[in-house]
C-alpha cells in the first residue's frame, strides 16, 4: 500500500508529550510530514501563518487554556482538521459540529485514519481562502 498521506504536512497541536508522540508516529506511518508537535495556541497559530500545512490535529486544551482561535484560523484557511481532547463534546461550539472529535484516551492510529478520510474529502488540501 502506498503511503496515503505522503507529501502532506500535518500540524499536531498537543501539549501532552506522550500523546503528541503517539499521534506523530501514527501520522508518520501513513506517510505524513508532521509539523510540530506544538504545545500552545500561539505556537499553533504561528505555524499556520508561517509554514505550509495541509491539515491539523488539535487538542482543545493547550497549556491549560481552552481557546478556539486555532480552530477558527484553520477553518478560515479551509484547512481540514480533527479535535483530539479529553473534554466533553458539549464544550465545542456549534460552528465546529462537523469537525471530527476524538475523546482521550483514543486510538491514535484510528485518529490518523480519520484524518486521512477528511483529507480524501478535500480534493485540494491546503487550499487557502
Amino acid at each position: 500500500m502506498e503511503n496515503p498521506l505522503a507529501m502532506l504536512r500535518v500540524l499536531v497541536a498537543e501539549d501532552e508529550y506522550f500523546i503528541a508522540q503517539d499521534i506523530t508516529n501514527s501520522l508518520a506511518l501513513l506517510g505524513a510530514t508532521v509539523v510540530g508537535p506544538v504545545s500552545s495556541g500561539n505556537k499553533a497559530l504561528r505555524a499556520i501563518a508561517e509554514l505550509d500545512i495541509d491539515a491539523a490535529v488539535l487538542d482543545l486544551n493547550l497549556e491549560g487554556t481552552i481557546d478556539f482561535a486555532v480552530a477558527d484560523e484553520l477553518t478560515r484557511r479551509n484547512l481540514p482538521f480533527v479535535f483530539a481532547t479529553g473534554y466533553d463534546p458539549a464544550v465545542i461550539p456549534p460552528r465546529f459540529a462537523r469537525i471530527g472529535l476524538f475523546e482521550k484516551p483514543f486510538d491514535t492510529a484510528e485518529l490518523a485514519r480519520h484524518l486521512l478520510d477528511v483529507m480524501r474529502d478535500d480534493p485540494q488540501p491546503g487550499a487557502s481562502n
